[in-house]
């Protein structure tokens, strides 16, 4: 089977992908994914897509110029086999086949009210803690980063777990489920323009954080 997917990579996807890096701080553009393959998703380094006939992998594929594939392949080497994680499969020049990890992100399940059990948190707090314990520094951790299936927590992305300084997205989204999640809000349905100003409001706060600190050192 593994020989059958990678013929289909290397001769069918890989030369009709059509993804490019246009700029250094943004995420990536997909332009074109050949047939029956579909885009499953896109980050600020890469595109995930699959193909129908193997639903058990999905495929990572760099965009030419942006850096991370030999670290990502490490915390996978460092990860080993755990329920939470997905697993590296097979490493290719510029792209990377994982293991698949079904259920619907954190950040789905805002938008569609489907209410997140603590469980799933917990789950995911003894993941990180499994990933520190094997060196590593979890980071980027946030809603769409994390997902729940039958009522576990899995952590689908782990490029940036090699990163050493602290990334506090992850508390402060704990801290948001205790204070305002989990009384108030649990099975009401958000719409994505609500969600995207909750981002930006996130992300113009912690600099205005990060400028209050580095303002009182001096």
């Amino acid at each position: 089977m593994k020989q059958i997917w990678l013929e289909d990579i290397e001769q069918k996807l890989l030369p009709q992908l059509q993804i490019s890096s246009e700029q250094p701080y943004d995420p990536i553009v997909v332009h074109h994914v050949p047939k029956p393959w579909r885009l499953v998703g896109s980050g600020n380094y890469a595109a995930v897509v699959m193909h129908p006939s193997y639903p058990e992998i999905v495929v990572k594929v760099y965009a030419p110029g942006r850096p991370g594939l030999s670290e990502e392949k490490e915390v996978y080497q460092r990860l080993g086999k755990h329920e939470a994680f997905s697993e590296c499969l097979h490493e290719g020049e510029s792209y990377l086949v994982l293991r698949r990890l079904t259920g619907v992100t954190l950040y789905m399940c805002l938008r569609r009210g489907i209410p997140i059990p603590r469980k799933v948190l917990q789950d995911i707090d003894r993941a990180l803690d499994y990933a520190r314990s094997r060196g590593l520094s979890p980071h980027d951790v946030h809603g769409k980063n994390v997902m729940m299936k039958d009522g576990s927590g899995l952590v689908v992305d782990v490029s940036d777990f090699l990163k050493e300084e602290y990334c506090p997205m992850w508390d402060d989204l704990k801290r948001a489920y205790d204070r305002f999640y989990y009384p108030w809000i649990r099975r009401i349905p958000f719409p994505e323009f609500m969600l995207h100003l909750v981002r930006r409001g996130y992300r113009k706060w912690k600099k205005w954080i990060l400028l209050f600190h580095h303002l009182n050192k001096k």
